[in-house]
């Protein structure tokens, strides 16, 4: 899983059929330091994200196309699985007793 912000939606007249009433957004990967990490993905959305919210990606196909209730009959690669709400990162404790 990737952390990622959601930059945009995209809106497809002809598209697969499996992939007909599902939301497709535009998510831009992202570093602990919310800088970006690499090029925006086109990812499925079965939780009513929206453009600015920090999210859970995953890019791997068989958990983005289950988690939409869609696998094994869709080529889904990429999806919004959680939309993040707070990150703490911890102090790095490492070598410390």
């Amino acid at each position: 899983m990737q952390i990622g912000r959601v930059i945009g939606s995209v809106v497809a007249t002809r598209k697969h059929p499996s992939h007909e009433g599902l939301k497709l957004l535009l998510v831009q990967p992202l570093n602990l330091d919310g800088t970006d990490r690499g090029d925006a993905v086109v990812a499925v959305d079965a939780l009513d994200a929206g453009v600015g919210d920090r999210v859970l990606l995953t890019n791997e196909g068989f958990c983005a196309g289950s988690s939409v209730g869609r696998w094994p009959a869709t080529p889904i690669d990429a999806a919004v699985l959680g939309v993040i709400e707070e990150i703490e990162l911890l102090p790095d404790v490492r070598g410390q007793r």
